[in-house]
């Protein structure tokens, strides 16, 4: 289910004396299991692009194609389209609203017309999926639940609805490490196994470093970069000139060649920082001169 996205301009209030310009001719295209970072400073435009994938937003100008869908097509069937393109906020209480985890998570199946069985058998897969168990949780108070059970009932609703592409939009924001970690756990399992296109929005770059396999860089509305992960993320000065910052793997990776480990320029992982590491000890080709 590709998204096509070709010369896309939109303003907030447009026509208007507070018309301001968002998005300045964006042109992409993602491929069915992809797993996209989405990056970019404070009011990039990151949010506004990705709510164009599931028509939360109509183009202004250009043109938003999802699976042949043409967003901006008064025949559009934009309901199937949002069962298909699945959006998680970042605020999970913008997305829940049912008493209990059961009825929230019921709720997209039950708009697409299927029946009791059907509904129960996609809640209970859906909080499989993100590691909640359906006996201890279907009945459970949505008010109960911590900031990260919040969260992933927020992904098992949409997931109940079996959309082909999911956009995530800095769901680990204000979660403890653990919490991060346990949703972070979720979306890589999502990708590896169910094979969903994946479209993350983050201000972590750690994370996008971990998770994503190519990056898409929105500055003051325009694509400024789209690469592989590896390959964005060596143009350090490129991505500090518009306020980014380095992961933390990366910053102590620079540090490592400083004391004389040869590192590569661009790590990604502490997985692949341990390795080099212990490749560097082996061959003894580490300079003992730590400050």
């Amino acid at each position: 289910m590709p998204i096509e996205v070709t010369d896309l301009c939109f303003s907030y209030k447009k026509g208007t004396p507070f018309e301001k310009e968002v998005l300045q001719g964006v042109t992409l295209h993602i491929e069915d299991g992809e797993f996209v970072g989405l990056i970019g400073p404070t009011q990039a435009g990151k949010t506004t692009l990705a709510q164009h994938f599931n028509a939360l937003f109509i183009p202004q100008q250009g043109r938003v194609i999802v699976n042949n869908c043409d967003t901006a097509d008064k025949n559009a069937d934009l309901i199937r389209l949002r069962h298909d393109v699945g959006y998680v906020f970042q605020n999970p209480d913008y997305q829940l609203f049912a008493a209990t985890v059961g009825e929230d998570i019921a709720f997209g199946p039950k708009n697409q017309g299927l029946k009791s069985p059907e509904i129960i058998k996609r809640v209970s897969r859906a909080m499989s999926q993100v590691g909640l168990d359906y006996t201890s949780f279907n009945d459970r108070d949505i008010f109960a639940l911590s900031g990260g059970q919040k969260r992933r009932v927020a992904i098992a609703g949409v997931l109940a609805c079996r959309p082909k592409i999911l956009v995530l939009d800095d769901i680990t924001a204000g979660l403890d490490p653990r919490g991060r970690e346990e949703i972070l756990k979720v979306i890589r399992k999502l990708h590896s196994e169910e094979k969903i296109t994946i479209i993350f929005i983050s201000n972590s770059m750690d994370e996008v470093a971990e998770l994503a396999e190519r990056i898409i860089v929105v500055d003051r509305g325009r694509i400024v970069k789209d690469d592989n992960t590896r390959q964005v993320f060596r143009k350090t000065a490129d991505l500090k000139a518009i306020g980014l910052e380095m992961p933390e793997i990366m910053i102590i990776a620079e540090r490592l060649s400083s004391c004389g480990y040869n590192m590569p320029d661009a790590v990604l992982n502490l997985e692949e920082a341990l390795q080099k590491i212990a490749e560097n000890l082996q061959e003894g080709q580490v300079k003992k001169h730590w400050n």
